[in-house]
């Protein structure tokens, strides 16, 4: 069997040629990991939609209601940075339902990976930076809804702080939030999670590595986590235009092992998601994202899905 993948045709939506987000980067990435072979003889696993019903246990319903019937304030929409239309909507809708999707088939597989998600700045009440729901966020709140889990770990190494996610469950004991970031990056106003590191610019891989080494192991040991969902966004690399940590190709490569490797020896699941990356090259953008699915399909194959949970 190989790692399960899941994506869906509609993450991919239409916007301008000049909009600052790269939408086609989802097309992209789901045609190199075909290319790859990282399916083996199988394809992707597709989601349905998330339902009104699920997103409305992380946001709150009147904002919910708002996107699914096409009434998001303009206000709201430029703070998201997308228009919003029903293909916007849809497409956040088939990404959050993808995250919940890779947690299912995490806590059944041992290991999981989503081709989009992260959308870590929306808050419970609306949306921001490229973010129309709280994918993490909602996927946790539906597994605990279902009685799957109870105690769930975000490791958020987005080069951005993942302060939506850390707003949704802020007080929350059974949910704890760790966001390693470029702490003079967006979002000025951060909110703070259960454990935020703020690196300084140009940390380099030698570093960023050693401070994640500091901290991963004994978060993973602090409570009897159910699950683990792994933000591994790509702009921590040093030429990506919102990046600001200046980490080589090897580094992110390095830094994503790492990570599921830890989490895997100490037997616990891991639901993987994509996060940001913004260059203006499509091709060499899916190229660094699906790092994590080589990563993740390399573990796999190693036997670690096999590990006690």
């Amino acid at each position: 069997m190989t790692l399960p993948i899941v994506h869906h045709p509609a993450y991919c939506a239409d916007l301008p040629a000049n909009h600052r987000f790269p939408m086609d980067k989802f097309r992209a990435v789901a045609d190199l990991i075909r290319s790859e072979g990282l399916l083996g003889d199988g394809d992707f696993v597709r989601p349905r939609p998330a339902p009104f019903e699920w997103i409305a246990l992380a946001h709150d319903a009147a904002y919910v209601d708002q996107v699914f019937n096409g009434r998001v304030p303009e206000r709201i929409a430029r703070e998201i940075g997308f228009p919003m239309r029903d293909d916007i909507a849809l497409r956040a809708r088939c990404a959050t339902g993808g995250t919940v999707l890779t947690g299912y088939l995490a806590l059944e597989h041992g290991l999981a990976c989503n081709t989009a998600g992260g959308s870590h700045h929306a808050r419970r009440r609306h949306g921001a930076g490229f973010c129309v729901f709280n994918d993490v966020a909602v996927a946790i709140r539906v597994m605990q809804a279902d009685g799957a889990i109870r105690k769930a770990l975000v490791i958020d190494l987005d080069v951005h702080q993942g302060d939506g996610t850390a707003e949704i469950f802020q007080g929350d004991p059974d949910v704890f939030t760790f966001s390693m970031h470029s702490e003079k990056n967006y979002p000025v106003r951060k909110v703070p999670s259960d454990l935020d590191v703020g690196l300084d610019d140009d940390t380099g891989d030698i570093q960023y590595l050693a401070t994640l080494a500091e901290v991963l192991p004994d978060l993973l040991t602090s409570d009897r986590w159910d699950l683990v969902f792994f933000n591994a966004g790509v702009d921590p690399f040093a030429d990506d235009r919102l990046g600001r940590l200046s980490l080589s190709r090897q580094g992110l490569r390095d830094r994503d092992r790492y990570v599921i490797e830890t989490v895997r020896e100490k037997g616990l699941s891991l639901a993987g998601v994509l996060g940001g990356g913004y260059p203006d090259d499509i091709d060499e953008l899916a190229d660094r994202h699906v790092t994590l699915h080589r990563q993740a399909s390399a573990v796999f194959e190693t036997g670690f899905e096999n590990a006690s949970p």
